[in-house]
């Protein structure tokens, strides 16, 4: 695997992120219309948003982590096991912190 593109990838994609959380909080902060049923409409988005904005920022960390990985060799390496995390779920999931077998037991634990 190519760590330096991998990082690249990440880069990229924490950017994209950021920059859309960005946006999400501009459109946030965009006065209410006068209109009330304007303002219930926009308040409707705004939970749409907030949900959104929560699922990015958990991404901007599972991002960060996976940088953080790289930067201290451990990158690649199951963070429950340290078994080396299979190439094809680090192409699918480039944050993959766990390998997909304590991947699976921490899903089956959570349910």
């Amino acid at each position: 695997m190519d760590f330096d593109l991998m990082r690249q990838h990440l880069t990229d994609r924490l950017s994209e992120l950021n920059a859309q959380v960005e946006r999400i909080e501009e459109e946030q902060g965009q006065p209410l219309d006068a209109d009330f049923e304007e303002q219930a409409i926009a308040r409707q988005d705004d939970e749409a948003l907030d949900a959104v904005e929560r699922s990015t920022l958990a991404e901007i960390a599972l991002t960060r982590q996976a940088l953080a990985r790289l930067d201290s060799d451990t990158y690649g390496l199951c963070t429950t096991c340290g078994e080396p995390i299979a190439s094809a779920r680090l192409e699918a999931l480039p944050a993959a912190a766990q390998c997909i077998r304590c991947a699976s037991a921490a899903a089956h634990d959570r349910a």
